[in-house]
């Protein structure tokens, strides 16, 4: 939903990043920004992994298949990073900001809501990302691997010693947002790709992600468990919400049980003028 910001108004900004490959980041951007244009929202769409450009390719496969089976299914609108002239920047000026920039500048008028997918490493486009973002969401694995990003822990994996690079990145960036007066980053950790058991490495996961939530100020909310259905829609530039558009009239329960975690996930999020209605 757009917002009033110096008697305009403008998009709201949703980054989704985490340093660490393989947490479904991509999935679960796609899936939110599908959710948001089903829901009637105007959404816009930046991938910053340059190299592999997993949302982006998501997307074209989605236009791919549509354009095949002649269907019309609500998609966001998807921008690549327009280039620049070098010879147009000032001493000092970073391209790749004023790529960024430019990419959010063109999207914003028609949007309400501009979601940017970031890479799974650190680099200068992400770090800008995050500085732009009104809400932050963070993908995370089940595992103290991933977790490690976030904050270190002691051998007993319940003991946090402090927080980790990630953790670092993202606090720049709110210090960013409040030097130019913007509302402070809505951060919210989302739990991922989780076992249906509930094993001791589970157990303390959930402990020390609500630890550390306490601790640095994020918010916690349920992702996606692990599921086959994810790795079959991607080919197609599907989601789970498309399902019964494609003809699969009975949903098999894993289907129901993953289209409901998505609505718990969106309601999760408390995002400006999102109502859940799918």
């Amino acid at each position: 939903m757009r917002r009033n910001i110096g008697g305009g108004t403008v998009a709201h900004i949703i980054v989704v990043g985490n340093e660490k490959g393989g947490a479904g980041k991509s999935t679960v951007a796609m899936h939110l920004a599908t959710a948001l244009a089903r829901m009637g929202h105007k959404i816009g769409t930046l991938d910053l992994d340059l190299r592999q450009k997993s949302l982006g390719r998501y997307l074209e496969n989605r236009h791919k298949y549509m354009a095949q089976a002649g269907l019309g299914l609500p998609t966001p609108a998807y921008a690549d990073l327009p280039e620049i002239d070098q010879a147009a920047l000032q001493p000092g000026e970073n391209i790749l900001d004023h790529r960024l920039s430019a990419a959010v500048a063109g999207l914003e008028p028609a949007c309400d809501f501009i979601l940017i997918d970031c890479p799974g490493s650190h680099t200068r486009l992400s770090q800008v990302a995050h500085s732009l973002a009104d809400t932050l969401v963070t993908p995370l694995n089940d595992s103290f691997i991933d977790f490690d990003l976030l904050a270190h822990v002691d051998t007993d994996g319940e003991t946090i010693l402090g927080p980790s690079v990630y953790s670092e990145m993202v606090w720049n960036a709110r210090q960013l947002r409040a030097q130019a007066g913007l509302e402070p980053i809505d951060w919210v950790v989302v739990r991922n790709r989780m076992g249906a058991q509930n094993m001791v490495n589970k157990q303390k996961m959930e402990a020390a992600v609500g630890k550390l939530a306490r601790r640095i100020g994020f918010r916690v909310a349920a992702g996606f468990n692990e599921r086959v259905i994810f790795r079959e829609l991607f080919p197609r530039g599907l989601t789970l919400l498309d399902l019964r558009d494609i003809g699969v009239s009975n949903l098999n329960i894993s289907n129901v049980a993953a289209r409901q975690e998505l609505r718990d996930l969106v309601r999760a999020l408390n995002l400006p003028g999102v109502s859940v209605e799918f």
